[in-house]
Parts: structure tokens; C-alpha cells; sequence
């Protein structure tokens, strides 16, 4: 399964590793993903997604409902 927050589309980013010595060397920068599982009661069904803190603290703010509509609007989860 790829490193990818379901709501918010956050993907790892690709940087350098900085010694001392000013030596540059490649690496990732993975997002903070955790697996929730979330009740939606319009539909009375829990779903399982992989959200980011971000997505975590837009879903407290905003509701999970609104939050999958956006997500289904822009196109980062399919429903």
C-alpha cells in the first residue's frame, strides 16, 4: 500500500540528508499516517481510511461527512 493520506493527498517528499561536513545524500520525508476507522451516520456504516494529522484535525473541525465530499470533489478518494 503506498505512503498516501486518503483525504488530503499527502505523499512523501524527497530531500537531502545534510552532514556536518556539508556531504548531501538522498532521502524521504514520509507524511504522519495513521488508520482510522470513522462512523458515518448518514449511511450507518464505519470506513477504514489512512489520514494524515492533518486530515485528523480537519475531520474533528469539520465532520467526516463534509471532509469525504471535498476529498470525493477533488479527487483523492473514490466512493
Amino acid at each position: 500500500m503506498a505512503r498516501v493520506c486518503e483525504i488530503t493527498g499527502k505523499r512523501p517528499r524527497v530531500g537531502n540528508n545534510v552532514s556536518h561536513a556539508n556531504n548531501k545524500t538522498k532521502r524521504k520525508f514520509y507524511p504522519n499516517l495513521h488508520k482510522k476507522t470513522f462512523y458515518i451516520p448518514e449511511e450507518d456504516a464505519w470506513i477504514t481510511l489512512k489520514v494524515s494529522t492533518k486530515a485528523l484535525r480537519t475531520i474533528n473541525k469539520n465532520g467526516i461527512t463534509a471532509v469525504l465530499k471535498k476529498a470525493v470533489a477533488n479527487g483523492n478518494i473514490l466512493l
